[in-house]
């Protein structure tokens, strides 16, 4: 019982988060507890939980003799990776995908010249390994197999940098790498330039040169930004 409650909840929230994240429901709708009951036919214990998964995400707010009202955009909690997924997943792709670039472009060069200082040998060899699986996976369509090793690559850049702010951010980034694969904003096999620049990466970070290292992490988001002028103008 408890399992189909819980699935009833992910419904109710997979439904609302989109539609809200979309536009569907402006800032300012009131989301009436009893007409979701009946529209989505589930109990109010239900709808409450979905209400309060949405609360802590900042979407919506419940006020006493108002109801659930939806939040404007900038009280959104944009860093969290349910609400960039839902994001990215709708017509204001493009505009997210660029604001979520210039977000790594600020913080990933800074965290690699960190971590050139910083990085473990464990960390410099975790960093090679994926630098290499991704030149494994980079020709013949792979771009599954690729995004596995490109998400735990920017993982460790970030956790190696030694600063928490960082490292808390790479959810952030997995949601980034993860929707232009699976949108479709990616070439079907990653630009060679760039791969060969993740490999240069983990070199400058092993040789602790982390002006290299900053340098060359800029190249990969000035990259990635203009694939984004190609693919999701």
């Amino acid at each position: 019982m408890e399992n189909q409650g819980q699935g009833l909840h992910a419904r109710v929230l997979q439904s609302l988060g989109p539609a809200i994240t979309a536009g569907e429901y402006p800032p300012g709708s009131v989301l009436r507890t009893d007409e979701l009951e009946q529209r989505f036919d589930v109990s109010r214990t239900v709808i409450r939980e979905a209400i309060r998964v949405l609360e802590s995400m900042r979407l919506v707010a419940s006020r006493r003799r108002v109801g659930v009202t939806v939040l404007p955009t900038e009280e959104w909690n944009v860093y969290d990776p349910q609400v960039i997924r839902w994001r990215l997943a709708g017509a204001d792709r493009p505009r997210q995908l660029r604001s979520l670039t210039v977000l790594r472009s600020a913080v990933e060069p800074v965290a690699a010249g960190l971590a050139a200082h910083l990085a473990t040998p464990a960390q410099c060899a975790e960093l090679t390994d994926h630098a290499l699986g991704m030149v494994a996976t980079s020709r013949g369509q792979q771009l599954d197999a690729y995004l596995v090793h490109d998400i735990a690559f920017h993982r460790v850049i970030l956790r190696a940098s030694g600063n928490e702010m960082f490292a808390r951010l790479g959810d952030v980034v997995a949601e980034v790498l993860t929707g232009r694969t699976h949108h479709q904003v990616m070439f079907a096999d990653p630009d060679p330039a760039a791969v060969t620049l993740h490999v240069r990466v983990a070199e400058a970070v092993r040789e602790r040169d982390a002006a290299r290292a900053e340098a060359l992490t800029r190249e990969i988001a000035a990259g990635a930004m203009a694939e984004l002028d190609v693919l999701a103008p």
